[in-house]
This record gives C-alpha cells, structure tokens and sequence, in this order.
C-alpha cells in the first residue's frame, strides 16, 4: 500500500493537509514544502479574496451613496410638492373665508344647508349593488354620494338659470328641472343612456 503522506498535492491537496495532518512528524523534507505549498497558495487566495472583498464593499459603498442622494431627491420632491399644495389649500381657505364673509343672510343660511346636504350612504350603496350585483367599499360609497351631489348642484344652478330666462322666480319647479335636464343633454353634459345612433337623417 502506498503511503497517504507521499500522495502528489497536484491530484488531492485535501487529502495531502489530512495526511500531514495525521502523520506531523514526518522523516521527508519533501513532505514539509508540499505541505507548506497549499498553505501559502490558501494565504494568497485569502489576501485575494479580501481584497475582492473590500472592493466589493467599496463599490456598494459608492452606489449606495448614489442611492442615497436619488432618494434624498425623490424624498425633496414630494416635500416640494407638498409645499405648494398647503400653499394652494391656504389660498383657497382665504378666499373662501373672505367669501363667505360677504355673504348676506339667506346666501350663508343656503351656503350652510349646500354644506350639510349629502345623499344618505345607505341609499347609495344599495344603487351601487343593484347596478352592479357586486358589493363595494365604503370609499366606493363616499365618492358617488360626492359626484351626485355636484351632479344635482349642476342640474339645480341649471334651473335657475332657465327660471331666470322665462322671467319668473324661484321656487324651482319641475318643468324648471326638465328643462335643465334637456339643456345638459343637449350640451352633452348628461350621459344618455338611451341613445340610439341615427344611421341617416
């Protein structure tokens, strides 16, 4: 049988530190440099491996300052614009207060019911599900009942243009709120949902 110390370090240098490992007080001066070999090509491969390393670390090092200074901008743009957009709310709050503060008695209290006036939640949803056959969150519910409160203030600013223009004074009545309707889809203003295409005139 062959001895395990007299293995070449080319075919098996795991096996050759093993047996060196096993056998330390080996006669050979040969076995000694082959030994020593692996050893000194491990030491330079770890001086590379960290060398690689602290490249590595460096160049992370680099590209997450590149990172921090894009979202150190993506961070300034949202605060920009959440800058203007308190500026904006500011001036609108201003105006609206000075508004407001012209009113004359029965335009604040009409002011004042526009404000508390809302469609009932229940109700809405319930339209929502019947048309749909599916349910829907609250915020779904939230946004109709805002759309159809502008949507009956358009029709009523509408009518009191048209009561206007006949020369007689509100009250509203019905035929004031047909002939807004009419006008609106006329304007296109008001989705029809009956609209049949006219192939010739």
């Amino acid at each position: 049988m062959a001895d395990p110390a007299r293995i070449k370090p080319e075919a098996k240098p795991e096996r050759t530190t093993s047996a060196n490992e096993e056998h330390p007080k080996s006669e050979d001066t040969g076995d000694v440099s082959v030994t020593a070999k692996p050893a000194d090509v491990n030491k330079e491969s770890s001086s590379q491996d960290q060398a690689k390393e602290e490249g590595k670390a460096d160049m992370a090092a680099g590209e997450d300052d590149e990172e921090g200074s894009a979202s150190k901008r993506l961070k300034m743009e949202p605060e920009k614009k959440k800058e203007r957009r308190q500026k904006v709310d500011e001036d609108e709050i201003q105006k609206m207060q000075v508004l407001v503060s012209s009113f004359s008695e029965e335009q604040l209290n009409r002011y004042e019911m526009y404000r508390r006036s809302a469609f009932p939640k229940a109700a809405i949803k319930r339209l929502i599900q019947s048309i749909t056959g599916s349910s829907v969150s609250q915020n779904v519910v939230i946004a109709m009942s805002g759309i159809s409160k502008v949507f009956a203030g358009e029709i009523v600013e509408e009518a009191l243009d048209v009561c206007e223009k006949w020369g007689e004074m509100p009250p509203l009545q019905p035929k004031h709120m047909r002939e807004a309707v009419r006008r609106l889809k006329s304007r296109a203003q008001i989705p029809n949902t009956k609209y049949k295409q006219i192939l010739f005139h």
